[in-house]
C-alpha cells in the first residue's frame, strides 16, 4: 500500500500506548497515522502479564493506574470489544518492615485519590490467596478493583476504534528517519515512503531510544528481558484468586485459563534485546515458589515466553514533549507498568498534542528530570 503523503500526527509504535493515543486523538478529530514495524502488540504489550492496578507509591502513577482501570471497566462500550477483565484484586505480600511502612504510606495516598486499597493482616491475605505459605510474612496490601485482562484484546479494541474514527494504521512499516527543518519536525521516513508531518508521538517501548535518536532527542530507556511461564491445568484452583505478588522476591502469579501465569525478575539479567526464553532463572524461581507457594512446586509448565521491559533510570514513565524538537512527543520508560497505564496515557498524549491540560499533571515525568535532581523512584515495582 502506498504511503500517504501527509498526516497531522504520526504515532510510532503499535502497542497499547500507541493505539490508545491513536484512538483518543482520532476521537478528538485529529488526522492520525500510526506506524508499526511488525504486527500490532507484537512488542512488549503481547508479552505482558496483563496486570492493571492503581497501587503505586507516586500520586501520578496512582492517577494513571486508576484512570486506566476506569477506561478498561467501560471498554466494551468505548471503544468496544471483549478484553476478559478480571477484577480479583492485586495482593502484595510483605515480609520486610520497611516495605510494610512504605505500603502503609502508599495506601494512605491511594485512599486520598479514591483507590479502595487497604492493608491486611497475614491471615486475611491467606484467605484471599489460599495457595500461599505465610512463612515470614508481616502484612499485605490489597485493592479489590485491580486485576488483569488480555493485552492483545485491548490493543485490537483501541485499534479498531481508531480506524472507525478515521485513523490510518500501517503495519509492517518501519521508521527509518525523522526529518527536521529549522529545528521543527517536518517528515517521517519509512520503508514504505515519506509522510510529511509536524507532530510525532514516540510510543515505541523498548525501542524508544533509537526512535528518539532519529529526531535528535535523548530518551534514556534500556531494554531488559523478563520471562513468564504458564502452568499446566491445576485442579480445584481457588476461584477469584487475585494477582498475588511476593514483593520481597518479586515472584507473582494469577489465573490463566485452567492454570496459573507465573513470573519473577532476574537480578542477573543484563540489558539488551534478548527476546528468547531461557531456563537460567528457573532455579531462583523454583526457590521462591517452594517458599511462598509450595503446592505449585510439582505443577508442570505448559509454555512460556520472554519479553522486554523498557527501563528508565528511576522506574517511572517518561512522558512529555521535547524542549529541543518542538512537536516530538514521547511516552515510554514504563519499567513494567506500561500496559496497566497505557489506556490513560493515550488520553494524556491526546491532551499534550492538542495543547490542553491532561487529567493529571505529568510534568514530573518529563525527560528533563534526569538533567537535574528531580528523580523520585517508584517503590511499588517488581
Amino acid at each position: 500500500m502506498e504511503m500517504r503523503g501527509t498526516a497531522e500526527v504520526v504515532i510510532i509504535g503499535g502497542g497499547v500506548v500507541g493505539v490508545s493515543a491513536a484512538f483518543h486523538l482520532a476521537e478528538a478529530g485529529v488526522d492520525v497515522l500510526l506506524l508499526e514495524r511488525d504486527e500490532l502488540a507484537s512488542g512488549s504489550t503481547s508479552k505482558a502479564a496483563g496486570g492493571v492496578r492503581a497501587q503505586f507509591s507516586d500520586p501520578v502513577n496512582i492517577a494513571l493506574g486508576a484512570r486506566s482501570i476506569e477506561l478498561l471497566e467501560r471498554f466494551a462500550r468505548r471503544p468496544g470489544g471483549e478484553i476478559d477483565l478480571r477484577q480479583h484484586g492485586y495482593l502484595f505480600l510483605l515480609d520486610k518492615p520497611g516495605d510494610v511502612a512504605a505500603f502503609t504510606a502508599g495506601v494512605a495516598v491511594q485512599n486520598t485519590a479514591g483507590v479502595p486499597s487497604r492493608m491486611l493482616e497475614v491471615a486475611e491475605a491467606r484467605a484471599l490467596s489460599p495457595i500461599i505459605s505465610t512463612e515470614g510474612l508481616l502484612a499485605a496490601a490489597y485493592s479489590p478493583r485491580d486485576g488483569h485482562c488480555t493485552p492483545e484484546a485491548v490493543v485490537q479494541g483501541f485499534a479498531q476504534g481508531a480506524r472507525r474514527l478515521g485513523a490510518t494504521i500501517r503495519r509492517h512499516c518501519a521508521v527509518t528517519g525523522i526529518e527536521t527543518t529549522g529545528g521543527h519536525l517536518s517528515a517521517v521516513h519509512t520503508t514504505a515512503g515519506t509522510v510529511r508531518t509536524s507532530t510525532v508521538v514516540c510510543a515505541a517501548g523498548a525501542w524508544s531510544a533509537e526512535i528518539g535518536e532519529l529526531a535528535g532527542v535523548d530518551l534514556p530507556v534500556r531494554p531488559l528481558r523478563r520471562q513468564i511461564r504458564v502452568t499446566e491445568p491445576i485442579p480445584a484452583l481457588p476461584p477469584g484468586l487475585p494477582m498475588t505478588i511476593d514483593f520481597g522476591t518479586t515472584f507473582y502469579f494469577h489465573p490463566e485459563g485452567a492454570g496459573l501465569l507465573i513470573g519473577m525478575s532476574d537480578p542477573d539479567e543484563e540489558f539488551g534485546y534478548h527476546l528468547s526464553a531461557h531456563d537460567g532463572w528457573l532455579e531462583r524461581l523454583g526457590s521462591a515458589v517452594l517458599r511462598r507457594a509450595p503446592g505449585l512446586a510439582e505443577v508442570g509448565i505448559a509454555h512460556g515466553w520472554a519479553g522486554l521491559y523498557e527501563i528508565s533510570p528511576d522506574h517511572n514513565a517518561i512522558i512529555g514533549q521535547s524542549a529541543g524538537v518542538p512537536g516530538f512527543f514521547y511516552a515510554t520508560g514504563f519499567s513494567g507498568h506500561g500496559f496497566g497505564q497505557g489506556p490513560a496515557v493515550g488520553e494524556v498524549l491526546r491532551d499534550l498534542v492538542l495543547g490542553e491540560k491532561p487529567f493529571v499533571d505529568v510534568s514530573t515525568l518529563d525527560v528533563q528530570r534526569f538533567t537535574g535532581n528531580k528523580i523520585k523512584p517508584e517503590h511499588n515495582v517488581v
